[in-house]
């Protein structure tokens, strides 16, 4: 996309014809590697470059002259949610998946939003997003129950039990799947 962007900046037939919309990029992004050969073959021999099999997957290092990070996840970081913010983060998912090559991403957010019905315009919705990741769920649940309204209570407790939120220290072993 920064290509495309440099590209679109220096030709202004193009810039005119396309508009100036920003692109919106991810907070954090997690690649992984590419994996040799012989990490493949350590338990059991299961590639032989003699052999033309398994020649352009983007997981094997020895398919390219220089192998790239394969982008493994994207991850939206918002302190809070404002209608436009939640926006982007859409913006962000959507624009992963229709420009994406291969397996779609994990493609999260996270935020420490502290009104559930706010936190519900991200984590409810089209499945643009896997999941949403307050950075104090626990802490949430327990205001949220203090406080005693029986609408933040109920948005709260659908978006948890339908897995659309979960507390920060699940992100880790999510990602690991």
């Amino acid at each position: 996309m920064a290509n495309l962007e440099k590209i679109v900046n220096k030709n202004k037939i193009l810039s005119s014809a396309l508009g100036g919309d920003y692109i919106v990029k991810s907070d954090i992004v997690i690649g992984r590697q590419p994996v040799s050969d012989e990490e493949v073959n350590r338990v059991k021999k299961l590639i032989d470059k003699t052999e033309k099999i398994a020649t352009h997957t983007p997981l094997l290092a020895s398919n390219f002259e220089k192998a790239y990070p394969i982008l493994h996840a994207s991850i939206s970081c918002k302190w809070t949610i404002r209608s436009d913010r939640s926006q982007n983060t859409r913006t962000e998912a959507l624009n992963l998946i229709r420009n994406r090559k291969g397996n779609l991403p994990h493609i999260v957010a996270v935020t420490a939003e502290p009104l559930p019905t706010r936190l519900a315009a991200l984590a409810l919705g089209t499945g643009d997003l896997d999941c949403v990741y307050h950075f104090a769920l626990p802490e949430l649940i327990k205001s949220i129950d203090t406080i005693e309204n029986e609408d933040q209570s109920d948005m709260l407790n659908m978006m948890i039990e339908g897995g659309r939120l979960r507390d920060i220290s699940d992100l880790p072993f999510d990602l690991s799947i």
